[in-house]
């Protein structure tokens, strides 16, 4: 598998797809998803799935992003369904990493998606001066300049489009896809996971699930390491070995926990 850019799409296709999942990353990593989550994708893709990752640039306008992604997610769809899939009708997940989450949330409710149901990631819904602290000394000094030339100019205030709280109302009021997965890092310091379910499951009763792994806000990112050992088995190669083990033993327990619940029943007759 290969991957390949297909209407400002990072797309790869599996042999057999059984599902096609749109992954949307975090703010700042998720202008080059198909490298800064390349492990994790491709392990999905060696299931089945077809990866449709957007990359996107970070603005203040959440909303416009969303679109924007939105459509190039249908775009490539659309594309693929004339070609590779052949008009294969397969079920459709969104996986959402931190601002990918918020999108994929505004996706659903504001759009007529329709999807199987919708991995979120570390959750966060900071406002624009908690989120990016340098954000707050740029609209210090445009009050300061408001203030000094002219009383009656309104001092410059940025906050992201729509605000942590217009995107708690949206979802509560319009959020429509049902089965959801939730998952929080133990030592992830900015995750606003449990707020975010509150939400859902008074929205979706009994249709959403919330799970607590090990690991920290970083560690759905990262390129796996193919540790080749020589023509005889030295003890640096069970040293890398065990380094490999170490540093992506979060990463597998993720991995194994989107796959559970993509497919339970496939994922429980095969272990």
């Amino acid at each position: 598998m290969d991957w390949q850019e297909l209407s400002g799409n990072w797309v790869l296709i599996p042999d057999r797809p059984v599902a096609i999942i749109h992954f949307l990353g975090g703010a700042f990593v998720a202008t080059a998803p198909q490298l800064t989550y390349r492990r994790m994708l491709e392990r999905l893709a060696l299931e089945g799935y077809v990866i449709i990752a957007t990359p996107f640039v970070n603005t203040f306008d959440h909303q416009a992003i969303a679109q924007t992604v939105y459509r190039n997610f249908n775009r490539a769809v659309a594309t693929l369904l004339e070609t590779t899939l052949k008009r294969r009708s397969l079920p459709i997940y969104g996986i959402g990493h931190s601002m990918g989450c918020k999108l994929h949330l505004l996706i659903g409710s504001l759009y007529p998606v329709e999807r199987a149901g919708n991995i979120l990631i570390s959750f966060n819904n900071y406002a624009a001066r908690d989120a990016v602290p340098l954000v707050e000394q740029v609209s210090s000094i445009f009050a300061q300049v408001s203030t000094l030339f002219s009383s009656t100019v309104p001092a410059f205030d940025m906050e992201f489009t729509p605000s942590p709280t217009q995107t708690t109302r949206i979802i509560a009021d319009h959020y429509q896809v049902p089965r959801n997965l939730l998952i929080r890092f133990r030592e992830d310091t900015i995750d606003q996971t449990r707020g975010l379910t509150a939400v859902l499951e008074e929205r979706f009763p009994q249709m959403v699930v919330a799970r607590t792994l090990s690991g920290n806000h970083l560690t759905p990112l990262g390129p796996d390491v193919n540790w080749q050992a020589g023509e005889s088995f030295a003890p640096w190669d069970a040293i890398a070995q065990w380094m490999r083990q170490e540093v992506y033993r979060d990463l597998h327990q993720l991995e194994r926990t989107l796959i559970q619940w993509l497919d339970p029943v496939g994922s429980a007759s095969s272990s």
